[in-house]
Order: C-alpha cells, then sequence, then structure tokens
C-alpha cells in the first residue's frame, strides 16, 4: 500500500469553495421552505445553515492545520483539523436537535404545504448540488488525508440524505391527504443525522487520542522495514500515530554489537527514505540499539528481517 502526499493548495481551494456552494444551497432550501410552508422544507433549511458555519469553520482550521511546525508546536498544527471535525459533528447533532423541535411542534398542527410541486423541485436541485459536492469532498478528505475535509463532506451528504427523505415524504402527504407525515418524515430524518454526527465525532476522536496507522499501513511500514533492513538483526517497539496528514513512526532497530555508528546510520538512512516514500508526511524516530540489549526483558523481531 502507497499512501499520497498532501497536496496544500487543493485541500485549502475545496474548504473555500464549499462556502459558496453552502450558501447557495441554503439559499434555494429556504426559498422551497417560503414557497410551501413546510416544516420538512424548513429543517432541510435549517440544516444548510448549520452547513454554512462548518464550511466557514473548516476553511480556517484547515489553513491554520497546515502551518509549519513552530517554537511551541515542534510537531505542527495538524491535530487542529480533529478539533474542526469534531466540532463539525457537534453541529450536525445541533442541526438534527433543531429538526426534531421544529417537528414536534407541527405534529399537533400539521398542514398540507402551499405549491408543493415547486418546492420540491427547488429542494431537488439544492440535494443534486449537494450530492456531487459532498462525493468530491469526501473522495478529496481521504485521499488528502483531511480529517476536516472529510467530515465537510459527510455532513454534507447527510444533508443529502435529509433532503431525500423530505422528498419522499411530502409526496406521500400531498397524495395521500396526511399532512402529519410532513412532521414524522422530519423527525425520522433527524434521528439519521444524529446516528451522522455520532460517526464524524467518534471518528474525529480517535485521532485526537493519537490513534495508530491503519492496520493496512502499518503493514506496509513493515514490509518496507523487512526490505530495507539489510545488515540489522531485527526491529522492536514499533509504534505510530496518525494526525491529519501527518504520521509518527518509531521504533527501535538492533544491530550487530561490533557495527560502526557510521553503518547503523546508513542503514537508519535508507529505512527512513524507504518508509516516506510508503507514508508520506511521515516524521520518523529510530533508536539504534547493539544486539544483546532487550525491551523490557525481550526482543519482538518483524518478520522476515535479517537473522
Amino acid at each position: 500500500m502507497k499512501t499520497v502526499a498532501r497536496d496544500t493548495k487543493i485541500v485549502e481551494r475545496l474548504a473555500l469553495c464549499s462556502i459558496p456552494v453552502s450558501i447557495g444551497v441554503m439559499g434555494l432550501k429556504m426559498f422551497a421552505w417560503w414557497v410551501t410552508g413546510s416544516v420538512a422544507l424548513l429543517s432541510d433549511g435549517l440544516e444548510s445553515f448549520v452547513n454554512v458555519v462548518a464550511a466557514l469553520l473548516a476553511y480556517f482550521i484547515i489553513r491554520y492545520a497546515q502551518r509549519p511546525a513552530d517554537h511551541d508546536h515542534q510537531f505542527g498544527h495538524h491535530k487542529a483539523e480533529y478539533i474542526s471535525a469534531v466540532v463539525e459533528g457537534v453541529l450536525i447533532v445541533v442541526a438534527a436537535l433543531m429538526i426534531i423541535q421544529e417537528a414536534w411542534g407541527a405534529l399537533f398542527a400539521p398542514k398540507l404545504p402551499d405549491a408543493p410541486v415547486l418546492g420540491l423541485a427547488i429542494n431537488a436541485l439544492a440535494a443534486v448540488i449537494n450530492a456531487v459536492w459532498a462525493t468530491m469532498l469526501i473522495r478529496a478528505g481521504k485521499a488528502q488525508r483531511s480529517p476536516a475535509l472529510t467530515a465537510d463532506g459527510h455532513h454534507i451528504m447527510s444533508d443529502v440524505v435529509t433532503s431525500a427523505g423530505v422528498f419522499v415524504g411530502l409526496i406521500l402527504a400531498v397524495f395521500t391527504g396526511y399532512a402529519i407525515l410532513d412532521p414524522l418524515l422530519a423527525i425520522l430524518v433527524a434521528f439519521n443525522i444524529l446516528w451522522q454526527g455520532y460517526k464524524v465525532i467518534s471518528h474525529s476522536l480517535g485521532g485526537l487520542m493519537d490513534k495508530a496507522l491503519e492496520p493496512e499501513e502499518e503493514a506496509a511500514v513493515r514490509e518496507t522495514i523487512t526490505a530495507h533492513s539489510q545488515g540489522a538483526l531485527g526491529v522492536h517497539d514499533l509504534k505510530s500515530r496518525r494526525a491529519g496528514a501527518a504520521a509518527f513512526i518509531d521504533f527501535h532497530l538492533v544491530v550487530p554489537a561490533g557495527m560502526s555508528v557510521g553503518d547503523a546510520h546508513d542503514i537508519c538512512d535508507r529505512l527512513e527514505d524507504a518508509i516516506k516514500a510508503v507514508i508520506p508526511g511521515a516524521t520518523l524516530a529510530i533508536h539504534v540499539e547493539p544486539e544483546g540489549e532487550r525491551a523490557h526483558g525481550q526482543k519482538v523481531k518483524v518478520e522476515g528481517t535479517p537473522s
């Protein structure tokens, strides 16, 4: 497996473009609500208002996270993106609660929407725009390892689910004459949004808690060590953590007791270059120890390393 180095210009440009897109979609949805008076469409519009706030937050956090390391933040500012993603998850939950509040009141005084065809057409247009944009953000966020961009994409995709549910519900309400379907559907959609918010928050908290590399990434690191550790006897205590686009990897490298510092250094340089080619943005710390040393009384040898 080989990951791709982040293109900071792509990440920043997409984050910036999210702002006018979210504002335009919110305008369409609020216009659809104004035309119809539907509480479900109002709820959809309220979620889009949260999207605007989230897009603004994501843009400024992404710019901050891409700052180079400084004296106060010597490992960089990468984790700021996780903060943005957590806040965005909270905003998703807030949007769901706002929807439930609006729909709850309408349950006791339901009414069929006015001009439903025009309102649904406007809302459908907004949903299509959101679906295309959310797909772009999620793909780019994963490819560029941007938690903030990915969270923004999932947030917008939850909005698409909302719009689809509202569309179906309003059609049923109009054709059956059961006006209560409008607020009932809004509540059901709100619970789906709550679930999306939970997933965004839990994933982002994993990053803030120094979650290790993904299993396939760690496997790639081990394979790379095996292929480029000629001259060494083995490694142990391999540890890693992911911080947005950055990865931090450290391990102990066991070498023959009589090996010179220069030769051990050459092996470390070779390993660093090979691992950085597989995990772009990685920062490595390799502790060299002579044969006979044992971490915690036991050396754990990476399978396939020289004996």
